[in-house]
């Protein structure tokens, strides 16, 4: 099978009203599990995402797919920090990316009620999406995500607001994910990170300063601005 991967990041930056963001960032993501990206509040996570995404272009450099961007973009899928839910019913809801796929609505409803099933959902699927409570919201959002199997997947801070019951759902589900799905995952959450990120790319004043196995990166950072992030330290 072809693939959408390697991402190749040139010389890219992200701006607004003029001011850099992002960038200028060198960076490859190829074949592997969970990628998650921290750093400081501030440092450009969720603006790198948006960009590698394609939901922002970058104001120069090159974001570039192993494919043309018209297909790479339909083999990637999106989880916002704070999950956005159609008005209408939980199975509309995962059925909704499978319709724009083209797929009949009966086969888009089997496959979407046997996505409810894998995220513990079968009994909400008549319930309106915007009642359900954060952590059921938060496993439509990344059942939904996933139900059209994507060869990648970015998600921003999906346990942020999360009680520990339902961050570790969540967790489960994005370990079980990616052994389909290559995960690059924004996260404030030290021990996240360490729990089920394979690497991890370090992120500081929107530059990547620092790129490594998790293994590596906590027990012997490169830089003293890494380790004193990781002692807990604020870092300017």
């Amino acid at each position: 099978m072809v693939t959408a991967l390697p991402l190749r990041l040139s010389g890219a930056t992200l701006a607004r009203r003029g001011k850099r963001l992002v960038g200028p960032v060198d960076l490859e993501i190829g074949a592997g599990s969970i990628t998650a990206v921290i750093g400081p509040n501030g440092s450009g996570k969720t603006s790198l995402l948006r960009m590698m995404h394609g939901l922002q272009r970058p104001a120069s450099g090159r974001v570039e797919w192993s494919l043309p961007d018209t297909q790479a973009r339909t083999r990637q899928a999106y989880v916002f920090q704070q999950p956005i839910a159609l008005r209408r019913t939980v199975l509309a809801n995962l059925a909704y990316p499978l319709r724009l796929r083209g797929l009949p609505r009966a086969e888009a409803h089997a496959r979407a009620e046997a996505q409810a099933a894998r995220f513990d959902l079968s009994d909400k699927l008549a319930q309106s999406a915007p009642s359900l409570s954060g952590g059921e919201m938060q496993r439509l959002a990344l059942a939904r995500a996933l139900v059209t199997a994507p060869e990648i997947l970015f998600a921003d801070e999906p346990c942020a607001a999360l009680d520990g019951r339902a961050m570790r759902e969540i967790e489960t589900r994005l370990i079980g994910a990616s052994a389909r799905t290559r995960l690059i995952i924004a996260t404030h959450d030290m021990g996240q990170a360490r729990r089920i990120a394979s690497d991890v790319i370090f992120l500081l004043h929107g530059r990547v300063h620092e790129t490594g196995p998790v293994e590596t990166f906590f027990a012997s950072p490169q830089t003293p601005e890494a380790r004193a992030f990781l002692k807990g330290d604020i870092v300017e």
